[in-house]
């Protein structure tokens, strides 16, 4: 065996130093916080995931070391400089270390969260929060604490220094070439956390399925920095209160409370509709934009077969996604609520990962996610698996159908995949599928092209049905042909007459709709968010196309009253078929918000008002594809102002109060 370099050698007696300090901390926590209730022998898959938390922060820090640690200047065994240097590097490093430790602690017992950015709000009034910890904490003795270790630490790590000083280094080249870069693979390995395409993130933690784990899994670095792109979130609580009474009516809270700002429905099971308890497929597709499929009259009739599924269903024509993105679609769909954070999508942010969905409501369900790809994309996992009590979650590595790009299997085999889990079912089943290839890279696999042809056009012929290429068109045409095969299996599957099909688009595509729709669709980029709704199940839902206007948000409650369950709600959606009951749908609003620009505004029918978040640029223009402009069109008053921001500050708000009813538990 080759020897092992010195700095190498001090370098592994560092990271062990770390790691069982780390360790420690974590032992620590668990008896202090958790022990009570999850007993030890459930706690190890906590230990494990932590132990690989604390390790890439070992690496990171060990990295520079190693890469730097033996350059002439910086020589970790230079008598000069070089030690010292590295020496004081690492007391500051485990200084640091053991403050955010002590403040983890100190957070957790008073939040019932571990470290995250929201901390840095106490820094706006500095004199009162330090005030504040000095007569609420043993200040001093713990700050002795941390001296103590840190003696300890440096202690250790100056003995270690002169160990692998006294060690003889190879005199081989070769030797510390192949030692350095395995130690190199070693610790990028380390920092990534994992071997695969996607990182280490704390959003992994909640995969445990339990809070209390969860956050026993963490340590405060990676719940620090992974919330700092998000210490801007939070609310207005003045500006929730403002618009309170507005919001309150509307989402018909039966016990309005101005003071503690209940938005919670405690909502009744509807009575008629389907008997029993009818299973539920919700399709989220990538995409899905309104003008450019085949319902709207889109000259290319790129959506035939779905096409004909809206005739046969429950159609909303007029539905919107609150935001453009994927992530945000998801989020918003699952939950209730629109994704307003500024800086990254909701489901990225660890302070607002425990959420209520009304899926919970649909008890003695089994509950399934599909996805092709990897549920680590956007740190989704930690919002279905911390949310959705019993969750199978179907990912990459799941399935036996080969990978067709980035994005994981085709879709084609991913609805195949499904309906073979699905048909095995033996009691109600709540599934989402959610769809990627009408994406980018715009994958069809060779596989399918002896079924599905492709088309050529003309430019022209693309241009007049919104799309920018062939390969995009082709991709849409390719979402109808998966959506095809899909029904052609459940047909002939068990599950099929007692289910309740839902299909909706994460979100639109921005883009000349053309004579499709009105011209505001174009120029103020509704075509971005509308979306096709459709409920579909022939013997357990009326086929009726309704024009009301309709939020992605409204999904979860809708099919909770067509499945007649009661259910527990507190954010945005209604129940779409309840509200034509009450007023034709006349009050229904969509919500909309541009982060890259930063307007928002709000579908309310016939017309369509934005602003920016400043006030400034308001615009209200026609936006009812059914009914064509007025001639001389009288601008509506401001309301339409004043509920876009009711939306906005209220969304900021529910984000961070729709933890599920056990969530303290």
């Amino acid at each position: 065996m080759l020897p092992v370099p010195r700095l190498i050698r001090w370098i592994i007696s560092l990271s062990v130093v770390f790691l069982v300090v780390m360790t420690v901390m974590r032992v620590g926590t668990y008896f202090a916080f958790v022990g009570q209730r999850v007993p030890l022998s459930d706690a190890w898959p906590a230990f494990g995931l932590g132990f690989r938390f604390d390790a890439r922060i070992v690496a990171s820090a060990m990295l520079p070391l190693l890469v730097l640690g033996s350059l002439p200047w910086l020589n970790v065994f230079s008598p000069t400089g070089g030690r010292r240097f590295w020496l004081t590097l690492l007391g500051l490093f485990s200084g640091l270390l053991l403050v955010l430790y002590a403040c983890d602690f100190l957070h957790y017992q008073y939040l019932h969260q571990r470290l995250n950015a929201s901390v840095l709000g106490f820094l706006k009034d500095a004199h009162i929060s330090s005030g504040m910890a000095w007569q609420s904490y043993p200040v001093v003795r713990i700050a002795l604490g941390i001296l103590v270790i840190l003696a300890a630490l440096m202690w250790a790590f100056v003995q270690l220094h002169r160990r692998a000083v006294a060690t003889a280094a190879p005199s081989g080249k070769s030797a510390r070439v192949v030692w350095f870069v395995g130690a190199l693979l070693c610790v990028v390995v380390g920092v990534f956390g994992r071997v695969g395409q996607y990182p280490l993130r704390w959003s992994d933690a909640f995969n445990l399925r339990n809070d209390l784990l969860a956050n026993l899994a963490l340590n405060p670095v990676q719940s620090l920095l992974s919330s700092l792109d998000f210490r801007t979130s939070g609310y207005d609580l003045a500006k929730v209160q403002e618009h309170y009474a507005f919001m309150s009516s509307y989402l018909g809270v039966t016990e309005p409370d101005p003071v503690k700002l209940s938005f919670e429905r405690q909502v009744k099971a509807r009575s008629g509709g389907p008997t029993g308890r009818p299973n539920i497929i919700l399709v989220i597709c990538e995409s899905f934009s309104g003008y450019k499929s085949s319902m709207w009259g889109n000259p290319l009739d790129t959506t035939p077969f779905f096409a004909g599924l809206c005739r046969e269903g429950l159609f909303f024509d007029n539905c919107f996604t609150p935001h453009y993105g994927t992530a945000r679609g998801v989020w918003a769909t699952i939950t209730g609520t629109p994704d307003v954070e500024a800086v990254e999508t909701a489901s990225r942010n660890p302070s607002l990962v425990d959420q209520h969905t009304i899926i919970n409501d649909f008890t003695g369900y089994e509950k399934f996610y599909f996805i092709g790809g990897s549920s680590s994309w956007a740190n989704i996992r930690g919002l279905l698996s911390n949310n959705i009590k019993g969750l199978k979650l179907y990912e990459e590595n799941s399935y036996s159908s080969p990978r067709a790009d980035v994005w994981g299997i085709s879709d084609r085999n991913l609805f195949r995949e499904a309906n073979a889990v699905l048909a095995a079912q033996t009691q109600p089943f709540f599934a989402v599928i959610q769809t990627a290839d009408n994406h980018r890279p715009y994958t069809i696999p060779e596989e399918d092209l002896g079924e599905f042809s492709k088309r050529v056009v003309p430019p022209e012929a693309l241009k007049a049905g919104g799309f920018d290429s062939l390969e995009e068109m082709n991709a849409f045409r390719y979402t109808d042909f998966c959506f095809e095969k899909f029904f052609e299996a459940a047909r002939r599957s068990p599950y099929f007459a007692n289910t309740i099909f839902v299909f909706t688009g994460d979100h639109g595509i921005d883009g000349d709709a053309g004579s499709m729709l009105p011209p505001a669709w174009t120029e103020q980029a509704l075509t971005s968010y509308h979306v096709p709704l459709l409920f579909y199940g022939p013997a357990l839902v009326q086929p009726q196309r309704v024009h009301a206007v309709a939020s992605m948000v409204d999904i979860l409650p809708t099919l909770a009253g067509l499945v007649n369950i009661p259910y527990r709600n507190r954010t945005l959606g209604r129940d779409l078929l309840r509200q034509q009951e009450v007023d034709g749908g006349a009050s229904n609003a969509a919500f909309i918000i541009d982060r890259h620009e930063n307007l928002i505004g709000v579908v309310r029918q016939p017309y369509f008002g934005r602003h920016r978040l400043d006030g400034t640029r308001p615009q209200v223009v026609w936006a009812d594809f059914n009914t064509p402009a007025p001639a001389a069109m009288q601008a509506p008053d401001g309301r339409y102002e004043t509920v876009a921001n009711a939306f906005y500050e209220t969304s900021r708000y529910l984000l961070l109060k729709n933890q599920k009813p056990d969530a303290k538990n």
